[in-house]
């Protein structure tokens, strides 16, 4: 609760309350509450118990399938918190940097998932997960949660990252686009050098006549290898590659 920095003016989205744990806390502390949550028994639970009150909505349905920006007043000024599946955790984190970008995220989510968001550059954590959240938002590891604070006790050690979309978005949708072909075809081959990866990549084919006019222009070392990549350096790369 802490964490999501939630004020009695603010709009907060919680995918999968589950229990109540942290809804209990937020539920008549904020301006407005939307419940998403995927089980029939506890969405139903949930509209039963707060049926009365207009400042809670309960949205029965996968956060994947709901289109946030009609069940969210203002979107872009909303907080988003969840304990959110660790299966679909990537995905989860994309849908909610869809544009129109709420205002602050905090999820609590496996703690390797955590490190690769967060992780700095060149180390083996960093990689298109990165990059792809850090190009549109700032993002930290706040804690973590032992396994040992769950019963049953899970497999995994946990982490609350915070992520923080940048405002007003610092590209368009055609260039995130753009954007997120050279990521994942630079870090599915990782181990090789840019210039191979621009030329070669079944997704990228860069002619090799123009590589060294790219290198000019960005003023990339292009004999470089992906992880030693910024995600600044990422996009500045990207916006000189020719569109198809």
């Amino acid at each position: 609760m802490a964490s999501l920095g939630a004020s009695p003016d603010d709009e907060v989205l919680e995918i999968g309350p589950g229990r109540g744990a942290l809804t209990r806390h937020l539920v008549g502390s904020v301006r407005r509450l939307v419940l998403v949550e995927l089980d029939n028994d506890l969405a139903a639970k949930w509209a039963e118990e707060y049926a009365d009150r207009d400042d809670v909505v309960v949205v029965h349905g996968d956060v994947l399938a709901t289109d946030l920006s009609a069940v969210l007043e203002s979107p872009e000024k909303a907080l988003v918190v969840g304990n959110i599946p660790y299966n679909i955790t990537s995905p989860i984190i994309f849908k909610l940097l869809e544009p129109p970008r709420p205002k602050d995220v905090v999820l609590m989510v496996q703690s390797e998932v955590a490190d690769r968001v967060a992780a700095q550059v060149g180390t083996k954590a960093y990689g298109a997960l990165s990059v792809g959240v850090r190009s549109v938002a700032r993002a930290k590891r706040l804690f973590g949660v032992g396994r040992g604070a769950f019963r049953p006790v899970p497999g995994v050690d946990s982490a609350i990252l915070r992520i923080t979309p940048e405002h007003p978005a610092p590209m368009d949708t055609g260039e995130e686009a753009a954007l997120r072909v050279l990521v994942r075809a630079s870090f599915q081959w990782r181990r090789k050098q840019l210039q191979k990866i621009l030329r070669d990549h079944p997704d990228l084919r860069v002619p090799t006549d123009s590589l060294d006019r790219l290198a000019e222009i960005t003023e990339i070392d292009l004999s470089a290898r992906p992880e030693t990549l910024s995600p600044q350096v990422f996009m500045r790369l990207s916006a000189a590659l020719p569109r198809a």
